[in-house]
């Protein structure tokens, strides 16, 4: 069982109070706090020792390149990658899609076919629908039900040998919906096809194990887990990422240079063109440790007594519809009063101190599909607690009476 309060101590922005009120902060979707103790690792890496990586025989430069280097180890082993250089820093689940989707440029032919499901980010679909104008090749949708759940049948009808590409979140940002990952997988593999996931809504919630998973890419960013911003990964089996063109190029990821032709490093440089955001990376890797001592088993318990707690008292109020009522979800409740804008719920909300998300939360075709504008999001972490959630519901419940 976690000591909620103990952990509560962890985040100093947790002591805050905005607009007159103690902080309620439900907008973990979009980035989660951060604990003092990876606040002092950063400061430990500009205080002590910020010197660029890789090149510099000074101690500092070495200190600090060790530092990067042991923090891509923590993050193999979190997600237990089988390789440490199949761990990429990049600057975050967008910037990893996107160095893939440039990588299978040189990869694709005209009318090859990439899926895409209809719960997804349009950071995992912007980047594929660029791929598809510049290769020829033809995205296809993995079909959504109104509970937000994926029609697994419409995906196995989708799947041939022309499918060269899966992406699929692992959880939906907008619904909290966990999707079948595995058989999304192993259905992909058995036509032929890669597989990316993007985990950026998953990895606070659970310990993915890429090689059980047995995904061919996986791609998340630190600020959802506690980390800073700025920074995330890409996973990538060798194989795949030997076959890729770099992103970028510049410093750091070149073998040799002349002006007649340059060569590339191996991996994982071959994608990490540049100064990297070094004390990102090592304050990263404190994250997972930080989430690590916790226990993700932990986490997800109480996290779904959360869940629980807050659908049974939102939908207890009348005129409150839910979006995304999967059995299979997690710590989302997206939802609307009947009648009022959302905007409008969270402008109210905020007055009173309680930080939600409203809007289409950068998944405009699930809002279609719903035909509605947008949702009120709250989203949950293991340092909130129930009490926060009855102030929540009382907000709604006010929000109503005067927007009524």
């Amino acid at each position: 069982m976690l000591d909620i309060n103990k952990i509560r101590q962890d985040f100093p922005i947790l002591k805050r109070q905005v607009n007159g009120k103690p902080l309620v902060y439900f907008d973990n979707a979009a980035t989660s706090q951060t604990p003092q103790q990876v606040i002092d690792v950063i400061v430990d890496y500009y205080s002590n020792y910020n010197a660029n990586i890789h090149r510099g025989v000074h101690a500092l430069s070495q200190e600090a390149t060790d530092k990067y280097e042991e923090a891509r180890l923590t993050i193999q082993h979190h997600f237990n990658a089988e390789k440490a250089h199949e761990i990429i820093f990049t600057s975050g689940t967008t910037h990893s899609i996107n160095l893939v989707a440039n990588g299978f440029a040189t990869l694709l032919q005209k009318d090859d076919e990439l899926i895409v499901s209809a719960l997804e980010h349009h950071s995992n679909i912007v980047p594929w629908q660029m791929l598809c104008e510049k290769t020829g090749a033809i995205l296809k949708v993995i079909p959504m039900t109104l509970e937000g759940e994926l029609d697994m049948d419409a995906y196995s009808k989708l799947l041939s040998n022309k499918t060269k590409l899966v992406f699929v979140n692992h959880i939906s940002n907008a619904l909290g919906t966990i999707n079948p990952i595995k058989s999304i997988i192993d259905q992909a593999h058995k036509v032929g096809a890669a597989v990316l996931i993007d985990g950026a809504q998953a990895c606070p919630h659970i310990k993915p194990d890429v090689q059980a998973l047995d995904a061919d890419f996986y791609v998340t960013s630190a600020h959802k887990i506690c980390g800073p911003t700025g920074i995330g990964m890409l996973y990538g089996k060798e194989a795949w990422l030997n076959k890729m063109q770099p992103y970028q190029g510049g410093g750091e990821m070149i073998d040799q240079v002349t002006f007649e032709k340059t060569t590339y490093t191996g991996l994982p440089h071959k994608f990490e063109a540049g100064t990297p955001n070094i004390c990102g990376g090592i304050a990263f890797g404190a994250a997972l440790d930080y989430m690590n001592a916790i226990g993700f088993d932990a986490i997800a318990d109480y996290e779904h007594e959360l869940l629980d707690y807050g659908t049974k008292q939102l939908e207890a109020i009348d005129g409150l519809k839910i979006y995304g009522t999967s059995k299979n979800k997690t710590s989302v409740i997206s939802f609307n009063l009947e009648g009022i804008h959302p905007y409008d719920v969270g402008t109210l909300l905020d007055k009173m101190g309680i930080a939600v998300r409203t809007g289409h939360h950068c998944a405009q075709p699930i809002m279609a599909f719903y035909n509605i504008p947008g949702t009120v999001r709250a989203s949950f972490a293991f340092y909130n607690t129930k009490s926060e959630i009855d102030a929540l519901v009382e907000g709604v419940k006010k929000a109503k009476m005067m927007l009524s």
